[in-house]
């Protein structure tokens, strides 16, 4: 059967198929979802409201400032408002699900702006990204708390931060305050927590925290002294400066050494002493004292209670006290200066040791004295010095009570001035007119008998000088004589013989006209040269042959 053609066929009839549910509407079902999911999962992160209360809002901005820890996200401020009477700050906060269990009454909360401290600048990232509230969050284990008052400054020690805290009593603290270094062997080791006044009478109560593992260093016998500043000291030694690094200049700092070895390691919170100095500090480190007393009735200006005991230019200890002691009974007055002697200065050649207050006293009689020495005449500090005099007075040491009292001497700078004084007393007491009138006189009469002397000799050379010009003369005519008496006993000696008794005699007497010529021909020379020999004698003039 032929195929039917196209045009034959009966037509076919299209039937649409409505679907009950339209496509389109998935897309609000999915955003339902997802932001059911969203709100399901803020719910479930989300903490409880911290209310934070601060002296001001700086740089808090509501719904941008944020909460962390460690750069770690644990919240974000909801609101800020005043508090009733405008005093304070109220910060809103909504935490996350991760701080609520840390959000105990051991957390701390603060404000991380730039600040300079410690010498540093600190929270310098909060200049591109605004300022955040930083939390420390303590610990798990204390009560549950969401109304907090917040830090005005960054504490000294984090939670966790190994390590540990050490108090300090000083009767001044200087330029030490929250956040200065500690130093060991000037290696920062830690910082200063902070400080309390108590109830303003008693000594100064500071806290420091030294870092693991350099807590290990602090022991029962350490010493602590105020490092801060710079320190310029003139004194015996010279000009000495003592800087400890320039975060102290800045911030004040604190330095701890171990003069003794062998000590048991220093406990947590236990109490040391801050020294103003490490020169005080080393002085302290010795535990055997000696106490003495001594008395001056010269001044002692520059003398004050610190100041350094020297025995032969050797400092054996320090300064207590120095008062002023008025008796009553006889009006007098005089200086009472105690001090302490640090035998563990002193290396004795003696292993048996006797009682040091037998050795006390025989170094007393053999000369031991103290006395004020001058260290600087720049600022007229003096030391305390206890040295050997030669030729003192006898005197011996007493017991008072558990004072030692030294004899003592003056010395110093005010004692030479006093010294002074007196010799220009005594030279004001001088009759200096007196003795230059009596001078003026004898002058004149030394005067009036060199004028005789020169008279004298004047008139002595005019009545010799005929005399003086015929000494040679007569001394030629005598030498004539010689000769022709010579000639005279040659022929003699012919006549008589050169053994006879008249040649003998004439001989002798020829050598003494010879002597007689000579001498007269010297003195006549010698007059010649110093004519006033006839005046002083020939002891008076020096003969310059």
């Amino acid at each position: 059967m032929p195929p039917v053609p196209p045009a034959a066929r009966p037509p076919t009839v299209a039937r649409l198929r409505r679907s009950r549910i339209s496509v389109i509407w998935l897309i609000p079902v999915v955003a339902l979802a997802i932001a059911g999911w969203l709100g399901l999962r803020t719910v479930r992160d989300q903490g409880p409201i911290v209310t934070l209360q601060f002296n001001g809002a700086d740089g808090l901005v509501a719904g941008q400032t944020r909460v962390r820890h460690k750069a770690v996200e644990l919240g974000q401020v909801e609101s800020i408002s005043l508090t009733d009477d405008m005093a304070h700050v109220l910060v809103r906060m909504r935490m996350t699900r991760e701080a609520t269990p840390y959000l105990t009454n051991q957390a701390r909360f603060w404000v991380v702006r730039p600040r300079l401290s410690s010498g540093s600048l600190a929270g310098i990232e909060t200049l591109v990204s605004g300022s955040y509230i930083e939390m420390d969050p303590g610990g798990r284990d204390g009560e549950a708390k969401t109304n907090f008052v917040g830090l005005e400054q960054p504490p000294g020690v984090r939670s966790g931060e190994p390590g540990r805290t050490f108090v300090l009593k000083a009767d001044r603290i200087g330029s030490l305050g929250p956040g200065a270094p500690v130093f060991y062997r000037d290696v920062t080791v830690g910082e200063v927590l902070g400080y309390d006044l108590g109830e303003g009478v008693g000594p100064v109560t500071i806290r420091v925290f030294v870092r693991a593992p350099f807590d290990g260093f602090v022991r029962a016998g350490s010493v602590f002294w105020n490092a801060s500043g710079l320190s310029v000291q003139v004194g015996a030694g010279g000009v000495r400066v003592e800087l400890a690094s320039l975060q102290a200049v800045l911030n004040g700092g604190v330095a701890f050494s171990n003069p003794r070895e062998g000590t048991d390691l220093a406990s947590a919170d236990e109490v040391f002493t801050l020294y103003s100095s490490n020169s005080e500090a080393v002085a302290a480190g010795y535990t055997n004292r000696l106490s003495f007393v001594t008395y001056f009735t010269s001044p002692v200006r520059g003398l004050a209670a610190g100041s350094a005991v020297e025995f032969l230019g050797i400092q054996v200890g320090t300064v207590r006290e120095v008062r002023l002691v008025i008796d009553d009974a006889s009006g007098t007055a005089r200086v009472r200066v105690g001090f302490e002697v640090q035998p563990e200065r002193i290396v004795s050649t003696d292993q048996s040791r006797d009682d040091p207050l037998e050795v006390a006293r025989k170094m007393v009689r053999n000369g031991l004295r103290a006395q004020t020495k001058t260290a600087s005449y720049l600022t007229g500090q003096l030391v305390l010095a206890v040295d050997f005099v030669q030729g003192a007075a006898p005197a011996e040491l007493v017991v008072d009570g558990k004072d030692w009292v030294l004899p003592s001497l003056g010395g110093g700078l005010d004692n030479i001035l006093a010294a002074v004084s007196g010799i220009s007393a005594k030279l004001d007491r001088l009759p200096i007119e007196q003795i230059a009138s009596n001078l003026n006189v004898t002058l004149r009469s030394a005067a009036g008998a060199m004028g005789s002397i020169q008279e004298l000799v004047r008139k002595t050379d005019a009545g010799l000088t005929p005399a003086l010009k015929r000494l040679p003369e007569i001394a030629q005519a005598l030498q004539e004589a010689s000769v022709r008496a010579g000639r005279t006993f040659a022929s003699i000696e012919g006549s008589y013989g050169q053994s006879s008794q008249f040649s003998r005699e004439l001989e002798r007497a020829m050598t003494q006209v010879g002597d007689t010529a000579r001498s007269i021909r010297i003195l006549a020379d010698y007059l010649d040269r110093h004519p006033e020999a006839l005046v002083r004698g020939r002891g008076g003039v020096t003969d310059a042959r």
